[in-house]
């Protein structure tokens, strides 16, 4: 359901420096994100939550994890911002529709890259980022009633799958749906033989992707977490090449990203072999998306065509590799 500025007024009581702000939609994905500027010069991020999506317990999860983050290790990360009643996650009724989650979040300036220039060295910046995201997961102690969404075969693949089914998404004929299936049987056995030893599979950011980075200038911030959870660390990767999985370029980011996340963490060639399934994982759970939200515009921007490329894609990593 979109959201319109007049629903708003409700969310905004709940931050008392928020009065007097002007309010506009930044992006409406999962979630509808809106900018607020204040006379002053101050800005904020407002992220009101998919009634449907994440649990409460969920959202306090992830603000408990990024909270630490930004305590414990420096990342360029948001910074949330405790409503009047000293709560980070906040509650709203609007005009019409169910209660919504919200958070408030400090805004970060920059510019989301984009796949037209060299992206190698970003990419080394983000192997980085992966590999400090996931020693601080390893040692984290969890507060008691931690609850995060797993992101793995089932929860992907499946019809009742977190994003949807694949098989529903639109251009998914019955040839595509063929080699899809196969690509599924090969996904499972494989992952399953690369097993979920705590080495390999934890908590991470999994939407590590281009429209969660903001640019600016030197500094590379690494945006909502809203999808964190617990997935093989090499997913990172693979959400870092969201819908773009065919393009040219994959290969050297892909080794850029590579030593600039063993220059900080070690990743054994079992892991690295595995990059190749969680491309494949992905793109799978995005073609889920595009289906289960078609009413947004990145959905919009990506449909055509994107049924046939995972296929083809899905092709390759049956015949033995993505890169050759």
């Amino acid at each position: 359901m979109q959201l319109q500025m007049r629903d708003l007024d409700a969310a905004i009581a709940l931050w008392p420096q928020l009065a007097g702000s002007s309010v506009r939609l930044l992006n409406h994905s999962e979630n509808h994100t809106f900018r607020l500027d204040l006379p002053g010069g101050d800005a904020y991020t407002l992220r009101v939550h998919r009634p449907d999506y994440q649990s409460r317990a969920n959202i306090e999860s992830e603000l408990a994890w990024l909270t630490a983050l930004r305590r414990e290790t420096g990342l360029p990360i948001p910074e949330p911002v405790a409503g009047r009643d000293g709560s980070l996650l906040q509650h709203f009724a609007p005009p019409a529709g169910p209660i919504r989650h919200a958070v408030l979040f400090r805004f970060i300036p920059g510019r989301e890259p984009d796949m037209g220039g060299d992206l190698t060295g970003l990419f080394g910046v983000l192997g980085d980022y992966a590999a400090r995201l996931h020693l601080h997961a390893i040692g984290w102690p969890r507060p008691a009633g931690f609850e995060r969404q797993a992101w793995n075969a089932a929860t992907i693949l499946d019809r009742d799958g977190l994003w949807g089914d694949w098989r529903i998404a639109p251009g998914v004929s019955c040839d595509i749906a063929a080699v899809l299936d196969a690509v599924c049987a090969a996904l499972r056995q494989r992952l399953d033989e690369y097993g979920t030893g705590p080495e390999r599979y934890g908590l991470i950011h999994a939407d590590m992707r281009l429209g969660n980075l903001l640019v600016d200038g030197d500094t590379v911030s690494l945006i909502d977490f809203d999808d964190c959870g617990f997935c093989w660390f090499a997913y990172d990767f693979a959400a870092a090449i969201s819908f773009h999985e065919t393009h040219p370029a994959v290969p050297a980011l892909r080794r850029a990203w590579l030593a600039g996340y063993r220059a900080v963490r070690p990743l054994h060639a079992e892991d690295i072999a595995a990059m190749e399934s969680m491309v494949m994982l992905r793109r799978m759970a995005l073609l889920a998306w595009i289906g289960s939200h078609a009413e947004t515009g990145l959905a919009q921007r990506h449909a055509a065509g994107f049924a046939e490329g995972t296929a083809a894609l899905g092709a390759l990593y049956l015949r033995g590799g993505l890169w050759g």
